[in-house]
């Protein structure tokens, strides 16, 4: 079984070396990275394909097999994602605000490394990549614990990221992947409190769950995506249809997909049938309220259960509603916090929603596709905070950094 404590041990001894690199140090490590990435995707690739097929083998969903394949396309994407982090400004060291006191005390609030971050995720592969590129831009050393799915490519990518990492006189453990796949070692690893100083899940609401309610390392919580679209009655249904296709079709298996679809009931009618006939295209399987249902041919009866679900897969709810408040009520009701949008060309329709729906983002005619750090600019994600503490929607750079308070004085006693 694998040593945790040795893995912590190595990784605060890491911590402390990266806080001491300069920002072209940093930069430089992580171009070589991405081009060793580049480099050695037939490793990767091959790694890749045994996950794979032993996913096809378990009987595992399309969109969960699709978040999990890579090639040279993902790979690509993967080791630009580390050449845009290079590029964004380093937080570390930025001053966020500084004043002196009228006892000549000058203070200064500045940014500054976690730490230790443990990383807890499932079948995406190129999170591992992500993972080091920001933790590692931002001073931390970083602990993956990658789900079983992707054993192989983790382990690849991990090996890949080192072995550049010691080339380049870095101290590998910058990065460490836990290939142990027992569950008794994640949840060790969730107690480790006394090396690791904060703990994301990536993943399932199973799994984010259960890292929540086990974990005595401080969490924070990315949440699951069931992201709604609210067709207005004053919206551009020529806008509409494509948003709404590309939100829930562009890629199925992604917490920023649509789930749910909902409808101002004077444009159901109108717009409806046209929109059935594209998921039907689409092979996309509705699940619609009753006054939806006979304009939708083929729908099935939405539940409760519908309505709050993140399908992960070819499906959607559909719900019509009376009003825009109505709108914003039912998706408060049943949203995850992600991300949610409206489709309108009414401008003070548009700001009730931006104030009244809670999500980490909200959008005004556009898809809910990009919810993701690499299209926000932050070159990649740590992942998408749903939570309100710290840090929240995508988590990049700077929401790997803490602060602490410089204070300089000249000699100044408390009375």
């Amino acid at each position: 079984m694998v040593n945790l404590n040795e893995m912590g041990q190595k990784a605060c001894v890491s911590k402390y070396e990266l806080q001491k690199l300069s920002t072209e140090v940093k930069n430089k490590a992580l171009m070589a990275v991405a081009d060793a990435l580049c480099n050695e995707k037939d490793k990767i690739i091959a790694a890749n394909v045994i996950d794979v097929e032993n996913g096809e083998k378990n009987g595992m969903a399309p969109g969960m097999v699709d978040r999990l394949r890579l090639d040279d396309k993902r790979i690509a994407a993967m080791a630009e994602g580390l050449r845009q982090v290079a590029e964004l400004p380093d937080p570390v060291g930025e001053v966020i605000e500084e004043f002196e006191r009228p006892n000549g005390l000058k203070i200064s609030k500045c940014r500054v490394p976690m730490g230790v971050i443990g990383i807890i995720y499932e079948s995406r592969p190129n999170v591992t990549a992500d993972a080091f590129s920001l933790t590692f831009k931002s001073g931390n050393a970083t602990i993956l614990k990658g789900g079983s799915d992707a054993i192989e490519s983790n382990k690849a990518i991990t090996e890949v990221i080192r072995d550049c990492l010691s080339k380049e006189g870095i101290n590998p453990d910058a990065i460490q992947l836990i290939a142990d796949t027992d569950r008794e070692v994640t949840k060790s690893f969730m107690k480790l409190d006394e090396y690791v100083d904060v703990l994301i899940p990536r993943g399932s609401a199973g799994l984010i769950r259960s890292v929540v309610t086990n974990s005595t390392i401080p969490v924070i919580e990315t949440g699951t995506g069931n992201c709604h679209i609210y067709v207005d009655k004053d919206a551009d249904l020529k806008k509409a249809l494509p948003i709404i296709i590309n939100a829930k079709t562009q890629r199925i298996g992604v917490c920023n997909a649509a789930e749910s679809l909902v409808i101002h009931e004077d444009i159901n009618k109108s717009f409806l049938p046209e929109l059935n006939k594209a998921f039907k295209e689409k092979n996309v399987e509705v699940h619609a309220d009753m006054p939806s249902m006979s304009l939708m041919t083929g729908a099935i009866p939405a539940t409760e259960e519908d309505f709050g679900r993140e399908y992960l897969d070819y499906k959607i709810s559909v719900k019509t509603v009376s009003d825009v408040e109505e709108a914003i009520e039912h998706i408060n009701k049943y949203n995850t916090g992600h991300s949610e949008a409206i489709i309108t060309e009414n401008a003070d329709t548009a700001e009730r929603f931006l104030n009244g729906v809670d999500a980490a983002c909200v959008y005004v005619n556009a898809s809910t596709r990009f919810t993701d750090g690499f299209e926000f600019g932050f070159g990649a994600e740590i992942g998408i905070s749903t939570q309100k503490l710290h840090a929240r929607g995508p988590m990049g750079l700077r929401e790997l950094t803490s602060y602490k308070y410089k204070i300089i004085g000249n000699g100044q006693i408390r009375s």
